[in-house]
C-alpha cells in the first residue's frame, strides 16, 4: 500500500461537524479563514436547511470547508421495548408540560441532501454512522469532493477502504458514537483505535475524542493523523451555536464528568452527567432515532425552561478545557502557532 497523502491544508486541525446546533457557519467559517478545515453538520437538517447553510458558509469565506451527512440506519428496532420506555419517561413530559415525540424513523433526507451536495459540491463530504456505497464516493470523486468516513473500529475502516480519508474516532469524544450499527461494541480510546486502524489503512487519518490542546495535537499527529479533529474545544467560542443552557452547563462546577448514554436518542453518545442519563440510561433501549423523536420534545422545553438536568449536554472528556475565546484563537492554539 502507498503511503498516505500529505494533508492539504496549512494547519492539521479539523472543527468537528456537531450536529444540532453548535456547528454553524460561521464557525466552519471562522475555522477556515484561520487556515485549517471547518465542516457544517447536516444532520437533523433537512436538505433546503443544508443548502441554506453552505450558501451562508460561502459568503463569509473563500476557502474549503467540509458538510457532514448522517447515513440511514438499517437497524431493527424493538417497538415494545421503545413503547416501555415512552412509559418510564412519561412523568418528565408531565413534569415539563409537554408531551413526548413521535419515536419514527427515517433517513434524515439523505436522499435529497446526497442530491444537492452532488449537484453543487463542498470541497469535502463527511459521512458518520456508516460509509456509502462505492458508486456514491466515486461520483463524488468524479465532482472533485473528498470523502471523509468515520469510523470507531478496525473492521469499520475496512469497510470504508474506498473512502479518501477516515476519520478515527476514539472513546473521548463528545455527542454520537459514530459507528456504523447501534450494536453494543467494544470503544477504544483513540490512540489504542489509530494503531488498529493503521494497521489495516493506508488511507490519511484525521483523529478525533478528547483533543483540547497543541499538546493533544501533536499526541495524535506522532499516533499516525494527519490532522486532529476538535470539537468540544469551541463549543464555547462566539461563532458557536451552543445554546445557553449548555454553555452555563460547560463551566458549571455541578457538573464534573461525562458518561456515554443511550438515554436522549438510543444511540451512544458521550455527554456531561446530569439527572436525566443518571435515572435513565439503563433504560433506553438501543432505538435511533426513534428516541431521539421520542425525547425532542423534553429537551426542547427543558431548554426553554433552563433545566440543564434534563437536556442533553454533549461534550468529550475535555469540556472543561473548552474557552470561550474567538474560534480562530482556538484554531491558532490547537495548532500552536
Amino acid at each position: 500500500m502507498s503511503d498516505p497523502v500529505p494533508w492539504p491544508f496549512r494547519l492539521p486541525v479539523v472543527q468537528a461537524p456537531m450536529a444540532g446546533g453548535a456547528s454553524t457557519p460561521e464557525l466552519a467559517a471562522a475555522v477556515s479563514e484561520a487556515g485549517a478545515l471547518g465542516f457544517l453538520a447536516a444532520g437533523y437538517k433537512t436538505a433546503t436547511q443544508m443548502r441554506q447553510e453552505i450558501k451562508r458558509a460561502r459568503e463569509l469565506t473563500s476557502r474549503p470547508f467540509g458538510v457532514n451527512v448522517f447515513m440511514p440506519t438499517a437497524d431493527e428496532v424493538d417497538q415494545a421495548e421503545i413503547d416501555g420506555y415512552a412509559r418510564v419517561i412519561e412523568r418528565e413530559a408531565q413534569r415539563l408540560s409537554t408531551t413526548l415525540g413521535v419515536p419514527r424513523g427515517g433517513d434524515d433526507d439523505f436522499t435529497a441532501k446526497v442530491a444537492d451536495l452532488l449537484t453543487d459540491p463542498p470541497a469535502l463530504v463527511g459521512f458518520t454512522f456508516g460509509c456509502p456505497e462505492n458508486e456514491l464516493i466515486q461520483a463524488f470523486r468524479r465532482r472533485g469532493t473528498t470523502v471523509v468516513v468515520t469510523v470507531t473500529s478496525a473492521a469499520e475502516a475496512r469497510l470504508a477502504s474506498a473512502a479518501d480519508v477516515l476519520c478515527v474516532q476514539g472513546e473521548e469524544a463528545g455527542g454520537h458514537r459514530g459507528s456504523f450499527t447501534n450494536a453494543d461494541a467494544e470503544a477504544m480510546s483513540l490512540e489504542r483505535l489509530l494503531s488498529q486502524v493503521r494497521e489495516v489503512s493506508r488511507l490519511p487519518l484525521i483523529a478525533a475524542g478528547g483533543v483540547a490542546s497543541a499538546a493533544d495535537v501533536s499526541r495524535v499527529l506522532s499516533a499516525g493523523a494527519v490532522a486532529a479533529v476538535a470539537g468540544t474545544a469551541f463549543l464555547l467560542c462566539p461563532e458557536s451555536g451552543t445554546g445557553v443552557v449548555h454553555r452555563a452547563a460547560l463551566t458549571d462546577p455541578r457538573f464534573t464528568r461525562t458518561a456515554v448514554t443511550r438515554a436522549f436518542t438510543g444511540r451512544p453518545a458521550r455527554g456531561l452527567v446530569n439527572r436525566f442519563m443518571t435515572e435513565y440510561s439503563s433504560r433506553a433501549p438501543a432505538a435511533y432515532p426513534q428516541v431521539h423523536h421520542l425525547t425532542a420534545p423534553l429537551r426542547r422545553a427543558a431548554a426553554v425552561r433552563g433545566d440543564a438536568e434534563t437536556l442533553h449536554l454533549w461534550a468529550g472528556t475535555s469540556w472543561n478545557r473548552a474557552r470561550n475565546t474567538p474560534a480562530a484563537n482556538i484554531t491558532a492554539g490547537l495548532a500552536a502557532i
